[in-house]
């Protein structure tokens, strides 16, 4: 027996009866619909349409001019770039995925990627391999074009423009597509998916041009049984079994546009029904228990929020019930993604899909925000409203209510909070001063079942510093590539994070699965008024022979700077690798063992003072490099990036500390960072590491100790796991003492409790400010005391 058959035995050992009669029925019905075409019997879905009136949509014919006059008013360069992008369109030039201007020519050949120059064979679309690059080249550069969001462009701009040549042409175009894929040859019906998109943009130009006046007298009448073969198609092959993510969630939204918006045909209402319980279904389980998407991409978790909305308007628009606990889910997607939008536009982590449910033009990651204009609007939270910017997707959902909530209502002022999203494993540290910063930690698992969209960056990071990124994750650039980009691009090493060996983290599989893929766990998360803090661990790399446990530990001081120490625990030799990936309109510096990115002269930043400095701990056995790497800002692009890597090879355990400033004034200085020395410690039990960062004014001393032990430092004992303290004017002024039971200045107690306190902070201002995890640590913390500590050197 071959080995393909054996693989195929045993998958179908593992389905149930169902998924077994759903294959079965599936399979028999692709060959049954070729048979007929063959034999020239009706296609799928013929016959099943009636001249009966079309309902409501989003909007009524009579709201459409005020949601023009909206657009118009608050978003002109909207309204201009559509235009403009329909004067494209009617010559053939098309913006795709992260691809411009691509030229298609007199006649559009609707089976071809004109980027690599491929054209996908016209056979039975279920014998067509989509992922065989030879054969079809980027299949998602061609379902691109053919979900027809361009044709709702072009009805847009008939809307704003009333010039006839804009339907002319979407005319036109859509009788050549019906001409070019006779169902059921060709990739155009490979997935259901893109069948479920291209339905959503013939309702949307249904409705679009609902009062165009010399509309072809048939135009209704076939465009109602278009949808009816695709409701037939997107009902028969659902991918509850194949991609049962936003392929599912996206199909049932389809479906029930499809069955409420078109109830002429004989399948409506059990398409609508059918697709409204799948949707309520899905956001049970596809969405995490604290709000994140189970496919661990922020872009799908965007993709779905989409979704999810669509389906919750058109049921409020049907006038029914919408279940307490689908809003539930939905207010907790908002939620992360707020938290991940407070210093600006979200940056994208893991899968970057390049396609949106609504404007394909919004599909960079400082678009990745969107959602929240329409969740502001719906349930007008402060938090979600801070976020939010009007968009027209929230314009033609909402009208006059979205204008209102996101222009003319005041807003408060922005307060930034570190948050966590424990089932996600995301961590966000967030600063309001003196400019909105936030760090987003990467702990969580690599996504669900083989981590089909979830990249190898467990521990990774990303930075934003006043509404623009600095630190960045790679981006996706592809699925398919003839050069297998996307492994690079998914890979340990284009994360800000540790690379053991030069391995990945976890073993790619193809390119949408992974095998040994790790456990990530945070093991601390402390939120508090004056600082955050983080430790985590994975076991990516436990796989190996000498196995390897990564943890990473990191040290926010609001208003200050981010410490990470990196270690690496083992017994052998190993090669290491510490990468950090700047944003690509930075340029990077290196002056001694300091590094600093500032925006490239012309840039747009290029105006502001902020610069970040990057000091290393010195150690002679580690090397640095500073080299270009490559970002990637929407599907199919990509861009030279500054990428600093330091490398050592060295016997385990091994660790690594690095020290991130922001600089907000060109007269600002990095300042100096230095680890203490065992010479600086007594009574250690070797398990305390110390550092010192200089500024001008002040002294910041951090410790950490590996157990609870009473140890000594300089003026400082105590049996703390962590211990912080700042010096200004040799005037002790800020200190926080974390996990421990005492803590001693020069031998004099400041802190005495019977238990081991979470968190104490005091804060040296006209009176001490103390913050504590509960009230009973407050009492234990001599405050005049502190007052009074005072270095002498």
């Amino acid at each position: 027996m071959t080995s393909g058959w054996r693989r195929i035995l045993a998958r179908l050992s593992q389905m149930d009866w169902d998924e077994l009669k759903t294959r079965g029925e599936q399979e028999f019905y692709k060959r049954f619909d070729l048979a007929q075409y063959r034999i020239g019997l009706p296609r799928l879905g013929d016959g099943f349409a009636s001249r009966s009136p079309w309902n409501t949509f989003f909007f009524s014919a009579d709201q459409t001019p005020s949601r023009i006059s909206l657009l118009q008013k608050y978003l002109p360069a909207e309204v201009e770039q559509i235009i403009q992008e329909a004067d494209d369109i009617s010559r053939h030039r098309f913006r795709l995925l992260g691809y411009e201007n691509l030229d298609y020519g007199p006649q559009i050949d609707w089976h071809r990627d004109v980027v690599h120059g491929k054209r996908a064979p016209l056979k039975p679309w279920f014998k067509i391999d989509f992922l065989n690059f030879e054969e079809v080249g980027d299949h998602k550069i061609i379902w691109e074009l053919n979900r027809h969001q361009h044709l709702v462009t072009l009805a847009k701009a008939w809307r704003l423009t009333h010039r006839e040549c804009y339907v002319t042409e979407l005319l036109a175009q859509w009788s050549s597509w019906r001409s070019a894929n006779p169902y059921p040859l060709g990739i155009n019906w490979g997935s259901s998916l893109e069948v479920a998109f291209r339905s959503i943009s013939w309702l949307w130009v249904y409705y679009l041009l609902a009062d165009y006046p010399v509309l072809p007298p048939d135009f209704g009448t076939e465009l109602s049984q278009g949808l009816a073969l695709k409701g037939t198609y997107i009902e028969r092959y659902l991918s509850t079994y194949f991609s049962p993510n936003t392929h599912l969630l996206g199909e049932a939204v389809a479906l029930l546009m499809i069955g409420t918006f078109c109830p002429q045909l004989s399948s409506a209402n059990r398409w609508r029904n059918k697709g409204w319980r799948i949707v309520l279904e899905e956001a049970e389980r596809q969405v995490r228990a604290d709000g994140m998407h189970f496919e661990q991409s922020l872009y799908y978790h965007v993709y779905a929020l989409d979704f999810f909305f669509h389906a919750r308007l058109i049921a409020i628009h049907n006038g029914w019930e919408i279940p307490s606990h689908f809003d539930h889910v939905l207010e907790k997607m908002l939620a992360v993604l707020a938290a991940v939008s407070q210093a600006g536009p979200p940056q994208s982590s893991g899968d970057d899909d390049g396609g949106r449910v609504f404007n394909p033009r919004r599909n960079l990651a400082e678009h990745l925000s969107d959602p929240l204009a329409v969740g502001a609007t719906i349930f007008q939270r402060d938090e979600i409203k801070a976020a939010a910017a009007l968009t027209e997707e929230a314009v033609w959902l909402l009208g006059e209510q979205a204008g209102s909530v996101l222009c003319e209502t005041p807003r408060n002022s922005r307060h930034l909070q570190s948050k966590s999203f424990e089932a996600a494993g995301i961590y966000v540290m967030a600063s309001s001063e003196p400019v909105p910063q936030q760090l987003v930690i990467d702990a969580g698992p690599q996504g669900t079942g083989r981590s089909g969209h979830g990249h190898a960056d467990a521990l990774g990071v990303t930075l934003s510093l006043g509404d623009r990124p600095w630190l960045v994750d790679p981006g996706t650039l592809c699925y398919i590539s003839p050069d297998n980009e996307r492994e690079r691009f998914r890979g340990t090493g284009a994360h800000n994070t540790l690379r053991i060996d030069e391995q990945d983290q976890a073993v790619p599989a193809g390119p949408f699965a992974w095998d040994s893929i790790p456990q990530v766990r945070a093991d601390q998360w402390i939120a508090g008024a004056t600082f955050s803090m983080f430790a985590g661990s994975h076991t990516g790399y436990c796989r190996l022979p000498d196995p390897v446990v990564h943890r990473r530990l990191i040290f926010h001081l609001h208003a200050g700077f981010w410490l990470f120490r990196d270690l690496a625990q083992a017994s052998d030799l190993h090669h290491l690798e510490l990468f950090w990936h700047f944003a690509p309109d930075l340029a990077v510096s290196q002056s001694e063992n300091i590094f600093i990115a500032a925006p490239v002269k012309n840039s747009q930043a290029a105006r502001e003072d902020t610069r970040l400095a990057l000091l290393p701990q010195e150690d002679p056995g580690w090397t640095s490099e500073l080299a270009s790497g490559e970002f990637s800002p929407a599907y199919g692009r990509k861009e030279s990036a500054p990428v600093l890597r330091f490398t050592v090879k060295t016997k385990l355990p091994s660790e690594f500390a690095t020290l991130i400033v922001p600089l907000f004034s060109v007269s600002d200085n990095p300042g100096r960072f230095v680890t203490l020395g065992r010479e600086e410690r007594t009574k250690d039990n070797g398990s305390l590491h110390g550092f010192r960062y200089d500024e001008e004014s002040k002294t910041h001393y951090v410790i950490f100790a590996d157990s609870r032990q009473p140890w000594s430092l300089g003026d400082w004992a105590s049996d703390a796991t962590f211990l912080y303290y700042r010096l200004e004017k040799r005037r002790l002024a800020h200190l926080i003492v974390c996990g421990g039971s005492f803590a001693k200045w020069q031998g004099k107690e400041v802190l005495s409790h019977p238990t081991p306190v979470a968190r104490v902070e005091w804060l040296r201002r006209e009176r001490g400010e103390i913050f504590a995890s509960d009230e009973t640590v407050v009492q234990s913390l001599s405050d005049g005391l502190l007052d009074s500590c005072e270095t002498v050197f």
